[in-house]
Protein backbone atom coordinates (compact mmCIF):
# COMPACT_ATOMS: atom_id res chain seq x y z
CA UNK A 1 0.00 0.00 0.00
CA UNK A 2 1.45 3.20 -1.04
CA UNK A 3 1.19 6.34 1.71
CA UNK A 4 -0.25 9.84 -0.42
CA UNK A 5 -0.06 12.12 3.04
CA UNK A 6 1.22 11.79 6.41
CA UNK A 7 1.17 14.93 8.30
CA UNK A 8 3.29 13.17 11.32
CA UNK A 9 5.80 11.66 8.58
CA UNK A 10 6.31 14.10 5.35
CA UNK A 11 8.05 11.70 3.83
CA UNK A 12 8.76 11.45 -0.18
CA UNK A 13 4.95 10.94 -1.25
CA UNK A 14 4.22 7.50 -2.75
CA UNK A 15 6.54 5.43 -0.12
CA UNK A 16 5.15 1.97 0.55
CA UNK A 17 4.49 0.44 3.82
CA UNK A 18 4.05 -3.42 4.91
CA UNK A 19 1.23 -4.60 7.40
CA UNK A 20 3.12 -3.29 10.40
CA UNK A 21 3.93 0.01 9.12
CA UNK A 22 0.14 0.46 7.90
CA UNK A 23 -1.44 -0.87 11.43
CA UNK A 24 0.83 1.45 13.05
CA UNK A 25 -0.42 4.68 10.50
CA UNK A 26 -3.97 3.62 11.90
CA UNK A 27 -3.59 3.37 15.71
CA UNK A 28 -5.82 5.95 17.33
CA UNK A 29 -4.38 8.57 19.85
CA UNK A 30 -4.83 7.36 23.33
CA UNK A 31 -7.42 7.90 25.53
CA UNK A 32 -11.44 8.04 24.44
CA UNK A 33 -11.70 8.36 20.94
CA UNK A 34 -14.59 7.70 18.61
CA UNK A 35 -13.75 7.10 15.07
CA UNK A 36 -16.25 6.07 11.93
CA UNK A 37 -15.60 4.23 9.24
CA UNK A 38 -18.03 4.21 5.49
CA UNK A 39 -17.48 3.65 2.05
CA UNK A 40 -18.40 5.67 -1.12
CA UNK A 41 -17.86 5.29 -4.97
CA UNK A 42 -16.76 8.24 -6.69
CA UNK A 43 -20.39 9.15 -7.52
CA UNK A 44 -20.92 9.44 -3.83
CA UNK A 45 -23.04 6.15 -3.15
CA UNK A 46 -22.80 4.46 0.27
CA UNK A 47 -23.58 1.54 -1.58
CA UNK A 48 -23.76 -0.74 -4.37
CA UNK A 49 -26.66 -1.25 -6.87
CA UNK A 50 -27.76 -3.87 -4.61
CA UNK A 51 -28.20 -1.85 -1.84
CA UNK A 52 -25.66 -2.67 0.39
CA UNK A 53 -21.57 -1.16 1.34
CA UNK A 54 -20.42 -5.04 0.79
CA UNK A 55 -20.80 -4.23 -2.96
CA UNK A 56 -18.39 -1.92 -3.08
CA UNK A 57 -15.57 -2.81 -0.57
CA UNK A 58 -12.06 -3.77 -2.72
CA UNK A 59 -9.28 -5.95 -0.83
CA UNK A 60 -7.64 -2.35 0.27
CA UNK A 61 -10.73 -1.88 2.07
CA UNK A 62 -11.04 -5.09 3.36
CA UNK A 63 -7.41 -4.33 4.56
CA UNK A 64 -8.27 -1.48 6.64
CA UNK A 65 -11.71 -2.73 7.84
CA UNK A 66 -9.59 -5.48 9.97
CA UNK A 67 -7.53 -3.00 11.05
CA UNK A 68 -9.60 -0.31 12.31
CA UNK A 69 -11.59 -3.46 13.98
CA UNK A 70 -8.13 -4.45 15.92
CA UNK A 71 -7.71 -1.15 17.09
CA UNK A 72 -11.18 -1.23 18.26
CA UNK A 73 -12.88 -1.98 21.80
CA UNK A 74 -16.44 -1.23 20.58
CA UNK A 75 -18.20 -1.58 17.24
CA UNK A 76 -21.03 0.63 17.19
CA UNK A 77 -23.66 0.39 14.47
CA UNK A 78 -27.90 1.40 13.83
CA UNK A 79 -29.88 -1.57 13.93
CA UNK A 80 -31.53 -1.32 10.54
CA UNK A 81 -27.37 -1.72 9.18
CA UNK A 82 -27.32 -4.75 11.31
CA UNK A 83 -30.01 -6.55 9.58
CA UNK A 84 -29.10 -4.80 5.84
CA UNK A 85 -25.27 -6.20 6.13
CA UNK A 86 -25.84 -9.30 8.15
CA UNK A 87 -23.83 -7.88 11.16
CA UNK A 88 -22.73 -10.56 13.76
CA UNK A 89 -20.80 -10.55 17.10
CA UNK A 90 -17.47 -9.37 16.07
CA UNK A 91 -14.48 -12.59 16.30
CA UNK A 92 -11.29 -11.95 17.60
CA UNK A 93 -8.18 -11.90 15.16
CA UNK A 94 -4.42 -12.64 15.21
CA UNK A 95 -3.91 -9.10 16.16
CA UNK A 96 -6.12 -8.50 18.53
CA UNK A 97 -7.06 -11.76 20.71
CA UNK A 98 -9.86 -9.99 22.71
CA UNK A 99 -12.74 -9.37 20.11
CA UNK A 100 -14.59 -5.88 20.25
CA UNK A 101 -17.41 -5.66 21.44
CA UNK A 102 -20.94 -5.40 18.81
CA UNK A 103 -22.83 -2.22 20.30
CA UNK A 104 -26.36 -2.07 18.40
CA UNK A 105 -27.94 1.18 18.47
CA UNK A 106 -31.81 1.13 18.60
CA UNK A 107 -34.69 3.51 19.57
CA UNK A 108 -37.36 0.59 19.19
CA UNK A 109 -35.45 -1.60 21.95
CA UNK A 110 -35.94 -4.95 19.45
CA UNK A 111 -33.39 -7.16 19.30
CA UNK A 112 -31.76 -7.47 16.18
CA UNK A 113 -30.66 -11.25 15.04
CA UNK A 114 -27.21 -10.35 14.50
CA UNK A 115 -26.68 -10.21 18.52
CA UNK A 116 -28.49 -13.10 19.07
CA UNK A 117 -25.23 -14.86 17.54
CA UNK A 118 -23.58 -17.22 19.96
CA UNK A 119 -21.41 -15.85 21.98
CA UNK A 120 -18.74 -18.94 22.54
CA UNK A 121 -15.59 -17.43 20.23
CA UNK A 122 -16.74 -14.06 19.70
CA UNK A 123 -16.70 -10.30 21.39
CA UNK A 124 -20.37 -9.28 23.60
CA UNK A 125 -22.94 -7.82 22.10
CA UNK A 126 -24.63 -4.45 24.02
CA UNK A 127 -28.42 -2.76 23.28
CA UNK A 128 -28.28 0.35 22.62
CA UNK A 129 -31.86 2.23 23.58
CA UNK A 130 -34.04 4.80 25.11
CA UNK A 131 -37.00 4.68 27.14
CA UNK A 132 -39.22 5.81 24.07
CA UNK A 133 -38.79 1.99 23.60
CA UNK A 134 -41.33 0.83 26.29
CA UNK A 135 -41.12 -1.18 29.01
CA UNK A 136 -42.51 -4.54 27.38
CA UNK A 137 -39.57 -4.18 24.84
CA UNK A 138 -37.20 -3.13 27.35
CA UNK A 139 -38.11 -6.11 29.38
CA UNK A 140 -37.56 -8.33 26.43
CA UNK A 141 -34.14 -7.22 25.15
CA UNK A 142 -32.98 -8.10 28.70
CA UNK A 143 -34.62 -11.16 28.68
CA UNK A 144 -32.50 -12.39 25.79
CA UNK A 145 -28.93 -10.18 26.51
CA UNK A 146 -28.86 -9.88 29.94
CA UNK A 147 -29.44 -6.95 32.25
CA UNK A 148 -26.08 -5.25 32.19
CA UNK A 149 -26.31 -5.88 28.33
CA UNK A 150 -28.99 -3.41 27.70
CA UNK A 151 -28.24 0.23 28.23
CA UNK A 152 -31.19 2.75 28.04
CA UNK A 153 -29.75 6.06 27.30
CA UNK A 154 -32.17 9.25 26.23
CA UNK A 155 -35.59 9.51 26.83
CA UNK A 156 -37.70 10.32 23.08
CA UNK A 157 -34.67 8.88 21.66
CA UNK A 158 -31.14 7.44 22.44
CA UNK A 159 -28.70 10.24 23.45
CA UNK A 160 -25.46 9.31 21.75
CA UNK A 161 -23.03 11.11 24.05
CA UNK A 162 -24.53 9.30 27.39
CA UNK A 163 -24.17 6.23 25.59
CA UNK A 164 -20.51 6.66 24.57
CA UNK A 165 -19.88 7.41 28.46
CA UNK A 166 -21.60 4.18 29.62
CA UNK A 167 -19.51 2.47 27.42
CA UNK A 168 -16.38 4.56 28.58
CA UNK A 169 -17.45 3.33 32.00
CA UNK A 170 -16.89 -0.08 30.49
CA UNK A 171 -13.73 0.40 29.39
CA UNK A 172 -14.94 0.46 25.85
CA UNK A 173 -12.74 3.87 25.32
CA UNK A 174 -11.91 3.44 21.58
CA UNK A 175 -15.28 3.35 19.34
CA UNK A 176 -15.62 2.42 15.61
CA UNK A 177 -19.00 3.56 14.65
CA UNK A 178 -19.78 1.69 11.44
CA UNK A 179 -23.00 3.18 9.95
CA UNK A 180 -25.57 3.81 8.60
CA UNK A 181 -25.68 7.32 7.27
CA UNK A 182 -28.43 8.24 9.67
CA UNK A 183 -26.56 7.15 12.88
CA UNK A 184 -23.28 8.86 11.11
CA UNK A 185 -25.49 12.16 11.04
CA UNK A 186 -26.65 11.99 14.17
CA UNK A 187 -23.83 11.15 15.93
CA UNK A 188 -21.70 14.46 13.74
CA UNK A 189 -23.84 16.54 14.80
CA UNK A 190 -23.92 15.67 18.64
CA UNK A 191 -20.82 16.55 18.05
CA UNK A 192 -19.68 13.02 19.47
CA UNK A 193 -17.41 11.78 16.42
CA UNK A 194 -13.66 12.92 16.24
CA UNK A 195 -12.23 10.75 13.21
CA UNK A 196 -13.74 9.94 9.11
CA UNK A 197 -11.90 6.96 7.37
CA UNK A 198 -13.48 6.59 4.47
CA UNK A 199 -12.54 4.65 1.83
CA UNK A 200 -13.17 5.73 -1.50
CA UNK A 201 -13.61 2.96 -4.32
CA UNK A 202 -13.27 3.23 -8.01
CA UNK A 203 -16.46 2.33 -9.22
CA UNK A 204 -19.88 4.55 -10.10
CA UNK A 205 -22.96 3.21 -9.82
CA UNK A 206 -25.32 5.68 -10.71
CA UNK A 207 -28.97 5.66 -9.16
CA UNK A 208 -30.28 7.49 -6.54
CA UNK A 209 -28.37 5.66 -3.80
CA UNK A 210 -27.63 7.17 0.23
CA UNK A 211 -24.29 9.35 0.43
CA UNK A 212 -22.42 8.01 3.79
CA UNK A 213 -24.02 10.34 5.54
CA UNK A 214 -27.80 11.52 6.05
CA UNK A 215 -30.51 13.42 7.82
CA UNK A 216 -30.31 17.36 8.16
CA UNK A 217 -27.90 19.39 7.39
CA UNK A 218 -25.08 19.64 10.35
CA UNK A 219 -23.94 22.94 11.37
CA UNK A 220 -25.18 25.04 8.72
CA UNK A 221 -24.30 26.48 6.85
CA UNK A 222 -20.52 25.51 7.04
CA UNK A 223 -21.46 21.53 7.58
CA UNK A 224 -18.18 19.91 10.16
CA UNK A 225 -15.21 20.92 9.48
CA UNK A 226 -12.47 18.24 8.85
CA UNK A 227 -8.91 18.03 7.84
CA UNK A 228 -6.68 15.52 6.48
CA UNK A 229 -4.40 13.32 8.34
CA UNK A 230 -3.66 10.06 6.21
CA UNK A 231 -4.30 9.21 2.38
CA UNK A 232 -2.71 5.42 1.19
CA UNK A 233 -3.74 4.14 -1.99
CA UNK A 234 -3.78 0.48 -3.30
CA UNK A 235 -5.24 -1.12 -6.56
CA UNK A 236 -6.79 2.08 -7.17
CA UNK A 237 -8.57 2.74 -3.50
CA UNK A 238 -8.57 6.07 -1.81
CA UNK A 239 -8.39 5.25 1.98
CA UNK A 240 -8.11 8.14 4.70
CA UNK A 241 -8.18 9.57 7.76
CA UNK A 242 -9.86 12.83 8.52
CA UNK A 243 -10.18 14.30 11.75
CA UNK A 244 -12.77 17.20 12.91
CA UNK A 245 -11.68 20.15 13.31
CA UNK A 246 -12.58 21.02 17.62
Amino acid sequence: MRVLLDPRRPSSPGARVGAGELAELYAPPRGRWVRSNMVTTLDGSAVGADGRSGSVNTPADHRVFALLRDHADAVLVGAGTVRDEGYTRVRPTRRSPVAAALVVVTGSGRVPEGLRTPTEGRGSGLLVTCEAAGARALSRARSVLGEESVLVCGDDRVDLAAALDRLAERGLRHVLLEGGPSLLGTALAAGAVDELAVTVAPVVVGGDFPRIVTGPALAAPDGVALRPHLLVEEGGTLLGLWRVRR
